[in-house]
């Protein structure tokens, strides 16, 4: 692979990432909708819409919907766990909270990837990075801006840092599937309306969305659950993983402000520190090391 090819794909990565700051508001934005329900049809949204693409480019795009089984099994249970576990976290702690755990994805990713037989060695860099992310997680437990009951609040935030593991393995996993077209992430995500709708049947009573609801579902579809995944499939799969760790650690924090803009939540002081310490922590984490070559080891 050419370091041109490499870089497109890791600018394509940067625009998931871009695209996932905002899932945060717009799950918030939907909230009163049940998570499975909202998984529903959000997904659904990204299905109908790929579809739509695919039958525009023809048939021979139609048909790349045809690919493994084991691809297909990775990102369908990937993709389901992650968001319900992700919505669920969300309809019961403060978004921020909920967000940011989330967020310890990225740092996981680098963690994961040093230890990969393709990555780097593990180096005390990694380390120091692991404990200040962590102790980012640890200032967001302290900073109860608001009082959850506590079996749901203990289930919610465990559910976020059910999203950062699962995610972060996924990202690293799913580069043996190099082969495989990111055309099959759309059936993908009609899986995933699909098992959400029928969990959501089962368990949860529909609510009619309002105008507000309506709309952020339909932008929850379109980027952080529709383009964003087809964006992220082909950047793990063709870019630089360490360096999409390294990008990817912007993304809390420009989630985080845009919640504290749009007024979902307020700009408390623990709320910063932590932000900060998982932002220097992961970046410390996918540092690399410079190799200069000395004048006078190439003059002879």
């Amino acid at each position: 692979m050419t370091d041109r090819r490499m870089g497109k794909a890791t600018a394509v990565g940067a625009a998931a990432i871009a695209f996932w700051s905002g899932l945060a508001l717009l799950a918030v934005g939907a909230k009163g909708i049940p998570p499975f329900e909202l998984l529903a049809l959000s997904f659904g949204v990204a299905f109908l819409a790929g579809l739509v693409v695919l039958a525009i480019r023809g048939r021979s795009a139609l048909a790349l919907l045809r690919q493994p089984v084991e691809a297909w099994i990775t990102a369908f249970l990937a993709i389901f766990f992650y968001h319900a576990l992700y919505f669920f976290a969300l309809a019961t702690i403060p978004p921020v909270q909920a967000s940011l755990i989330n967020y310890l994805w990225p740092l996981l990713i680098v963690l994961l990837a040093a230890l990969a037989p393709c990555g780097e060695r593990l180096h005390m860099r990694h380390v120091v990075g692991a404990i200040l992310g962590l102790g980012g997680a640890t200032l967001i437990l302290a900073d109860q801006t608001t009082e959850p009951q506590l079996v749901g609040g203990i289930a919610g935030y465990l559910a976020a840092a059910g999203c950062a593991v699962i995610w972060s393995v996924y990202s690293v996993f799913n580069h043996r599937f190099a082969h495989v077209p990111s055309e099959m992430l759309i059936g993908v995500c009609g899986g995933v309306a699909l098992a959400g709708g029928i969990v959501h049947a089962a368990f949860e009573s529909t609510v009619w969305p309002t105008t507000q609801q309506a709309l952020a579902i339909l932008l929850l579809g379109i980027g952080p659950t529709g383009l964003a995944f087809l964006a992220w499939d082909h950047a793990t799969k063709h870019g630089n993983l360490p360096l999409l760790g390294a990008l990817s650690y912007f993304a809390p924090l420009l989630s985080t402000l845009l919640l504290i803009v749009a007024g979902y939540a307020p700009a408390t002081l623990l709320v910063g520190l932590s932000a900060l310490l998982i932002v220097v922590g992961a970046l410390l984490a996918s540092a690399r090391r410079s190799t200069t070559v000395r004048p006078e080891a190439t003059s002879n």
